[in-house]
């Protein structure tokens, strides 16, 4: 399945891709024409692929039989750092934090890691340094959301655009009740979803380890 944020895209593409080979084969050799086609129908391939929107599943049963609050993993990506740092946007407290590094090759779909209500959304505009770098959380192009469990715990995450990201979609309202799993936004070609959570939390998942937006669980609260 197409991802809806890539329709209008994949058109425009398509028409772009189709008058270029026009041109070519009106002005250039046929050896060079066979070459622009196969390049241009390789990289259409790839935007179809990068845009591909897979079902995800995941079943609360555990969590509602142990009392506890499971978090699934918000992306497809995998684990670029697991440290202890100082949450001091709107947590304002030292926290764990998981971060999801999503390469052009993953799908860009992101995915509520806990079930609750939304108690904080905010987005900044900013550069586009590569996704990985430590500066990339504050300075680049990024969105800060706040899920209150069920349980009364405050999960913060984060979308960081990347070096060859150039937009960021956030589908996140405040106070709206969200369901773990479900979309919350999408992230062009390359980035980051960091997730903060508390001290107490026991960590599911290891550095460089690859995780599954919408199943992988990374990470069990206890109350």
């Amino acid at each position: 399945m197409i991802h809806k944020e890539g329709i209008s895209f994949l058109v425009y593409t398509l028409v772009i891709i189709l008058l270029l080979l026009i041109f070519s084969f009106l002005l250039l050799s046929r050896l060079i024409c066979i070459f622009l086609s196969i390049f241009f129908v390789i990289l259409y391939l790839f935007f179809i692929f990068f845009f591909r929107n897979p079902k995800r599943n995941f079943y609360e049963n555990y969590e509602k039989d142990h009392n506890q609050d499971i978090v699934i993993s918000p992306a497809d990506g995998k684990i670029l750092e697991i440290k202890k740092i100082f949450e001091n946007e709107f947590l304002k407290k030292n926290c764990i934090c998981i971060s999801i590094f999503m390469s052009p090759f993953d799908v860009h779909v992101n995915r509520f890691p806990v079930s609750g209500k939304i108690i904080y959304v905010k987005y900044y505009y900013g550069k586009y340094a590569i996704a990985w770098l430590p500066k990339a959380s504050s300075n680049n192009e990024h969105t800060t959301i706040v899920v209150e469990t069920n349980k009364g715990k405050k999960i913060l995450f984060r979308q960081i655009a990347g070096f060859l990201a150039r937009r960021i979609i956030l589908y996140a309202k405040k106070n709206s009740l969200v369901k773990k799993g479900d979309e919350f936004g999408f992230i062009k070609f390359g980035s980051r979803v960091d997730v903060f959570l508390p001290l107490n939390s026991v960590i599911l998942v290891k550095k460089g380890e690859k995780v599954v937006g919408g199943e992988t669980k990374i990470s069990i609260i206890p109350l």
